[in-house]
């Protein structure tokens, strides 16, 4: 789990296609002297594992599930990425909990000032817009941010010059894709109450996956 608050900022040093997933390479010097092989760390929002370390870098390796839901796929040398590492139990909660799962790709639409801070609006996808509310919280390229208001696609966000200035949301451009993730807390209540109005969830609408079905997915490598 993760918090949204981003610690730094790191630099895609090489991204290379490898059997139908990536492996990034990322530098962020400060940021890699407590980590250790196995931790996981969350690049634009995603969470994923460190499998090594190199020249003040870390390597980690990208599924190509990851790929197909991220915007991790147009990564490419000298990129700059948002960085978190996982949230120890011991730690303050100072943004919200996010999981490191994304659940869509969004658009950056509008960006101004607006006295001291900055507003941002996104176009959100209908499956991440039916979690997302007024004053709650989202994660945008791994941001934790509150919503300010909801638009009928989309929603804006009033962004603070703390978090602006140590993010990577100052060098996006307008029409840059994004990584959202909707608050875990709305996931739950959702299927709760859907199960208690006998409503069916995603995976019970979807048809029912045989072991040879299964075999055959591993055997495409995921795809």
């Amino acid at each position: 789990m993760f918090t949204g608050l981003i610690e730094c900022e790191g630099v895609i040093t090489r991204a290379e296609r490898t059997g139908g997933g990536m492996r990034l390479e990322v530098y962020s010097p400060e940021f890699g002297r407590d980590m250790a092989i196995g931790d996981s760390i969350a690049v634009d929002g995603a969470c994923l594992t460190v499998v090594k370390f190199i020249r003040g870098a870390f390597l980690a390796d990208v599924s190509a599930e990851t790929l197909d839901r991220t915007t991790l796929g147009s990564l490419a040398q000298g990129s700059k990425v948002n960085l978190e590492r996982a949230l120890r139990l011991s730690d303050r909660l100072g943004g919200h909990l996010v999981s490191g799962h994304i659940d869509g790709v969004g658009r950056l639409e509008l960006k101004q000032p607006a006295g001291r801070f900055t507003v941002y609006q996104f176009w959100a996808p209908p499956s991440v817009m039916e979690y997302v509310v007024e004053k709650g919280s989202v994660a945008v390229d791994g941001i934790s941010l509150t919503v300010a208001k909801l638009g009928a696609e989309g929603f804006t966000a009033a962004v603070i010059p703390q978090t602006e200035s140590t993010t990577t949301l100052k060098d996006k451009p307008i029409g840059a894709s994004v990584n959202l993730e909707a608050d875990v807390l709305g996931k739950y209540v959702k299927r709760f109450v859907g199960a208690y109005l006998g409503a069916p969830d995603e995976a019970e609408r979807q048809p029912r996956r045989g072991l040879a079905d299964l075999l055959r997915e591993l055997s495409d490598g995921g795809r």
